[in-house]
């Protein structure tokens, strides 16, 4: 790379050495180097030196004296690639992205088939979604670069991510047809494939994708992912006999996997709730030990079969000891029917486990009686039920009996807490927390939950004590928890603040938050060149389109929805300063 204004051979080999030590973070000998230049009376005002001078004070934290150096090389060496290239890593590292395109730009101009700044200008392309220059920018590296995979790799991504598929096809297709060494047939290649699949079922050709999966499954390493595309796409071209094989194969891979059951219903065409609950049984006596089968019959079956069938499934969990039992059936309140039936069982099981530690009468006979928990696990059971149905009183009264049956479990204690909870008494809820933590201090989950309890009983000192349990020793927990990007903590103080009036408090939470977001979407930097050397191209293309919509995600909106509140609080009745109003009452 030619300098616009070179420098004799000496000080050309130091110029080399600045470079070589800023590339291998070695930056106080670089700016020994660069003083040994600058101090030659002649090259005291050599701009590519200045400029490297002051990338290098910047690595060291030093930003002012960073600027200086690097405007002042800009201003004695305007066309020099290396000045601009330089500004805009500066203008980068202070993510003043478009400033810092514009530099990378001017440097091409001088410098036009410079690799370095050509990847850099693409990152920040990509970064900023302007596809556009992306497409242009990964050509210019292609056409410098045709040997190398990745060059051909971003090339097609860029028509891939404006929806150019046509384009995106051919070129993936020319470089697939190149003469691949037999090696290549591994992890990265079948990841290749797959990405090539995934345009082509992207691009509405679904035969065309149907077909490439099949003629490259032998190359292809996830048998999983071919599996499940090879299913999804008979079922969507109508072709139910083959997605039937496909699903089954994938049932016997994994039976816990509700989606298979879901789509193989499907591809078996199966319409009524009589057939379909059929269909579960049959699976539920192949794979007796898994969940699914015996599960999601009680979604489809009514009457007396449902009767029946939420019978076995709740004696089965309850004589287990399942704790989530409740949570697993919650999807089945929508129907008061279903409702009513369940309710009904639970309590005959209350009363016949008291008389003869059976789930019925009938059963007095038969086997071994059952464990003492069950009817604890029942009382438990009628407590969610009843919170669920808005019903306190009854709620309390089972998770009491509870207790009283067994006064170590924790769950209990956050069932409590949870029913005072909905009640609408959080100072309540809040000590059943407290006593649960108090069972055992070393689990991490009640800790964080009774943390939350205390926050939202606006008790956040407590709160921030409990959490310090678990956080870094030496550094206060509210800092070590906003390090950790602990945004449920976050969120829950900024309302706890918010109703306490501590608003300046209050936003400063929602704009940590708010920090937190910006970061993990500068966290893409990283992976921009690292998914396309190693080819997890469906992953980055996940990425990129969950990057788009992140701040969608609730705790965004919760932390935006507070702040928004507390601003609009603040506009409405401004804070009035204390100190003025306390001289004129002095007055």
């Amino acid at each position: 790379m030619p300098s616009s204004n070179p420098l004799p051979p000496k000080e050309n080999a130091l110029f080399k050495r600045i470079l070589k030590c800023y590339e291998h973070k070695l930056y106080k000998n670089g700016l020994k180097f660069a003083k040994q230049i600058l101090t030659n009376p002649k090259f005291s005002e050599h701009g590519e030196t200045l400029a490297m001078k002051g990338l290098t004070l910047n690595c060291l934290g030093r930003k002012e004296e960073a600027y200086e150096y690097v405007r002042r090389g800009l201003r004695n060496d305007l066309k020099s690639h290396v000045c601009w290239h330089v500004y805009g890593l500066l203008q980068r590292s202070d993510k003043k992205y478009d400033e810092a395109i514009k530099c990378y730009r001017n440097a091409l101009k001088w410098e036009k088939d410079n690799l370095q700044i050509l990847r850099d200008l693409s990152l920040l392309q990509i970064q900023m979604r302007d596809l556009e220059g992306y497409r242009d920018t990964r050509y210019q590296l292609l056409m410098l670069r045709p040997t190398q995979r990745v060059s051909w790799i971003g090339y097609a991504m860029s028509f891939h991510l404006l929806e150019d598929y046509k384009n995106a096809l051919s070129i993936l297709a020319t470089f697939l047809d190149q003469p691949q060494q037999p090696s290549n047939f591994d992890y990265e290649h079948s990841e290749l494939l797959l990405y090539q699949n995934m345009v082509i079922q992207e691009s509405g050709d679904l035969k065309g994708a149907l077909k490439h999966l099949e003629t490259a499954q032998d190359q292809i390493v996830d048998k999983l992912t071919l599996k499940e595309n090879l299913g999804e796409l008979n079922l969507k071209l109508k072709q139910f006999d083959k997605a039937a094989e496909y699903y089954e194969q994938l049932i016997q891979r994994n039976p816990e996997n509700t989606m298979y059951y879901k789509k193989l219903i499907e591809a078996k065409q199966l319409q009524t709730s009589e057939e379909i609950v059929e269909f579960y049984l049959q699976y539920s006596e192949k794979f007796p030990r898994a969940n699914p089968p015996r599960r999601l019959p009680l979604n489809y079956a009514t009457g007396d079969k449902f009767r029946n069938l939420v019978d076995k499934y709740m004696r089965r969990a309850l004589t287990k000891g399942v704790p989530p039992l409740f949570v697993d059936l919650r999807g089945l309140y929508g129907d008061k029917n279903k409702v009513e039936v369940i309710e009904e069982l639970q309590l005959k099981y209350v009363d016949a486990l008291k008389k003869w530690s059976k789930f019925s009468e009938s059963e007095v006979n038969n086997g071994p009686k059952e464990p003492v928990s069950a009817l604890l696990w029942v009382y438990y059971y009628l407590a969610q039920h009843y919170d669920y149905l808005k019903q306190t009183e009854k709620a309390l009264s089972y998770i009491d009996a509870a207790i009283e049956h067994t006064p170590t479990l924790i769950e209990l204690f956050i069932a409590k807490g949870r029913i005072y909870k909905h009640a609408g008494d959080p100072m309540e809820a809040c000590s059943w927390l407290d006593e649960a933590q108090a069972l055992d201090t070393a689990d991490r989950y009640v800790n964080s939950k009774c943390a939350k309890y205390m926050l939202r009983a606006d008790r956040v000192r407590d709160a921030e004590a409990s959490c310090a349990k678990f956080t870094r020793d030496g550094v206060p927990a509210m800092e070590n928890l906003n390090e950790m990007q602990c945004m449920w903590f976050q969120t829950e103080c900024a309302l706890a603040f918010q109703r306490l009036g501590k608003y300046g408090e209050a936003l400063k939470k929602c704009h940590e938050v708010d920090r937190h977001f910006s970061e993990i979407i500068e966290d893409q930097f990283d992976f921009h060149t690292y998914c396309t050397r190693k080819m997890t191209l469906r992953s980055y293309v996940g990425l990129l389109r969950l990057e788009d919509v992140l701040r969608g995600h609730p705790f965004y909106f919760k932390a935006a929805r507070c702040a928004i509140e507390v601003y609009l609080k603040l506009f409405d009745d401004p804070l009035k300063d204390e100190s003025a109003e306390q001289e004129l009452n002095t007055g």
